[in-house]
């Protein structure tokens, strides 16, 4: 039986190095030599990260205590995120996170609020979101479900200082047995028979041998491309924006428990509320705009003072051709990129993390096996990228020339499928392993104006008087919900004192 791989080598720190070192070293410690190279002198581009619900499945994995994470990485809570511009210019809409209305029929909700529609119902869609509501008055707390119904609690995520996330997770690593070296890398050492990588000689001249080796060395892509010229798949022709300028603001009150994502004349700004401070940026394209313009259309619509310079970063929207080359697996900004719109970038992280654990190799690294991870990791990463181009394509601001371009732009086959199905009947059909579901689809396609022609003719077994009873039920119950929940800045400070409890209403 061919011997299973017992030292592995992260090349890079920043989020994505720690998670992958602190998954490993919980999961699989005992049976590994860990070791993370990093370099105080290389910066990181995390200046402020938003997450979606799956990082809970990371964190329960690896065990962390909610509590102290929210502390130590100034977190917020986040329900969903804020749609500003994004369809028409003074349209506005939230990617809500958790379900809508009860579950009833043999329809999702959305096809019966349709129905309702032709009704007379003048109540938007997000009146039917536990999530949307409490996001609208800055309230949050832990709640499973409401009461005694059957009507979904809040669904959330968090924002957090990625510095701060990084350290956590450096701290929680170190105790767990993982080695840090201070260094950077001068050269990589491959195989001459195998072409596999045997080792990485440091700017000090330590040589570290390593087994598997795990690129985290951001855009870079040092071991995956820099030694192994796995290759580059380029997105920007559906994606345009290859620049973003960040900078770090006051805290805001009150606190949002969301994230913003603000269309502008060639991109788009975010804001990601911490409890020490805001993280703000500009995603743009550099063929529509120049830096020194971006700058002083970001500084022009802050909502709070600078307290840090602004930060210039490029990128190519896209994945490497194989996150899984040899004996070396990328993950983070090695693997490829996908703006932040959606806030994926952890959780691209985690999945091929999970991927990794599920098919973790033995030293002879059968083929099969590194085949897999690519096909599912690509298959996530190409779901992802659709859902993030439907942002861009479904706008209607003809007085850009960036945005125009958007609109008119051809996109990926299995993308115009969904936006077709959806104009005829307001159904969105998604596999079992999308990380995003139908109503995640359905909210980005209703906020930016697709707006389907019919709806399920099912929907008509439910009698009319039942139906305006249930909806008008479901929106007094979480009107009433509402003003019971706390804002959200104060169920932080009591949370992290530890002076509440983990569910509450």
């Amino acid at each position: 039986m061919t011997s299973r791989v017992q030292n592995v080598v992260i090349l890079g720190g920043g989020s994505a190095g720690w998670m992958a070192a602190a998954c490993l070293s919980k999961t699989l410690g005992s049976q590994l030599q860990i070791t993370l190279i990093e370099s105080e002198s290389i910066g990181t581009v995390g200046v402020g990260e938003a997450t979606i619900p799956s990082i809970h499945l990371f964190n329960q994995l690896i065990g962390i205590d909610e509590q102290a994470f929210v502390k130590a990485t100034q977190a917020t809570f986040k329900l969903g995120i804020q749609f500003k511009g994004w369809g028409k210019e003074q349209d506005d809409y939230m990617h809500a996170f958790g379900g809508f209305g009860f579950p009833f029929g043999s329809q999702p909700f959305f096809q019966y609020w349709m129905h309702s529609k032709t009704l007379g119902n003048q109540f938007s869609f997000w009146d039917y979101s536990l999530n949307s509501q409490a996001a609208k008055y800055n309230k949050f707390a832990k709640l499973e479900k409401v009461g005694e119904t059957n009507l979904q609690g809040l669904v959330y995520a968090y924002q957090f200082d990625a510095s701060l996330f990084a350290s956590f997770l450096r701290s929680f690593s170190e105790n767990l047995g993982v080695n840090r070296i201070e260094g950077i890398v001068k050269k990589t050492n491959l195989s001459s028979e195998t072409g596999f990588i045997d080792s990485l000689t440091l700017d000090s001249g330590m040589v570290i041998t390593g087994e598997l080796f795990i690129d985290c060395s951001g855009f870079k892509g040092v071991l995956i491309e820099q030694a192994l010229q796995t290759g580059f798949e380029c997105w920007s022709h559906w994606l345009p924006c290859d620049s973003a300028l960040a900078i770090p603001t006051k805290a805001l009150t009150p606190l949002p428990p969301y994230t913003t994502a603000t269309a502008h004349d060639a991109g788009w700004q975010w804001q990601i509320p911490l409890q020490h401070r805001t993280g703000n940026g500009y995603v743009y394209s550099s063929r529509y705009m120049t830096d020194e313009q971006a700058e002083e259309e970001l500084l022009n619509k802050l909502n709070s003072e600078p307290i840090g310079p602004a930060k210039h970063i490029r990128f190519k929207t896209g994945m490497r051709k194989l996150s899984w080359n040899k004996n070396c697996v990328a993950l983070g900004l090695a693997s490829g990129f996908l703006e932040p719109l959606e806030s994926t970038s952890i959780h691209l992280v985690q999945f091929s993390l999970g991927k990794l654990l599920k098919f973790f190799p033995n030293k002879a690294f059968h083929p099969s096996t590194t085949d897999e991870f690519n096909r599912l990791v690509n298959q996530e990463y190409n779901n992802v990228r659709d859902f993030i181009i439907l942002h861009y394509k479904a706008n209607q601001k003809q007085e850009s020339k960036f945005w125009h371009d958007c609109a008119q732009m051809p996109v990926p086959a299995a993308l115009q499928q969904k936006i077709s199905l959806f104009e005829a009947q307001g159904q969105v059909h998604c596999g079992s392993d999308e990380l995003f579901s139908d109503i995640s689809w359905t909210q980005v396609m209703l906020g930016q104006n697709i707006l389907p022609k019919s709806y399920h003719p099912m929907t008509h077994s439910f009698p009319v008087k039942n139906l305006k009873i249930y909806l008008a039920e479901t929106r007094s119950i979480i009107k009433q919900i509402i003003p019971a929940v706390p804002k959200h800045k104060h169920f932080i400070d009591l949370y992290i004192d530890h002076k509440q409890s983990p569910n509450n209403t």
